[in-house]
């Protein structure tokens, strides 16, 4: 089943220029995921379905793909405004992509890596469990809360 993605933040969608990208890579000192790069550029405040993913023992969801481009009005679900919330609690290597609907964020976990992130989600606590061992395994197991992907 594919992913479709749905208005979250807006009622239609805000594609950004790559350049945007490029400089948030140069600014974090990383090199994002290609498929990350290509979701973001179309898809940004926007919620995909399905949405559920495994994690430890149970599921939680995946609301919004972070924003990438400056938007004084929705600064809050901006990867930027989500980085200065995490830095001071989080290991240096940890960037947020997403927003769950309990407020915890999905990140890219760049400590092994700075090509190769995993997936990780670090909860309101600020505690990080590991999701997926790369954003392409991450967008292929998720599923509908009933049926997980085997």
């Amino acid at each position: 089943m594919g992913i479709q993605w749905k208005p979250y933040l807006w009622a239609e969608p805000h594609p950004v220029d790559s350049q945007v990208l490029d400089q948030l890579e140069h600014q974090w000192n990383v090199k994002l995921p290609q498929q990350y790069r290509e979701l973001v550029l179309e898809h940004q405040g926007m919620g995909p379905e399905p949405c559920a993913f495994d994690v430890g023992t149970g599921n939680d969801a995946f609301s919004v793909l972070l924003i990438v481009s400056a938007d004084r009005e929705k600064e809050a679900y901006s990867v930027k405004q989500a980085r200065r919330v995490l830095e001071p609690h989080v290991p240096a290597g940890i960037f947020p992509f997403a927003l769950t609907p309990g407020g915890e964020y999905l990140c890219f976990d760049y400590r092994e890596s700075s090509e190769q992130p995993k997936v990780t989600l670090v909860t309101v606590e600020m505690f990080i469990y590991p999701v997926a061992d790369s954003f392409t395994d991450f967008m292929a197991r998720l599923h509908d809360g009933e049926n997980p992907p085997a």
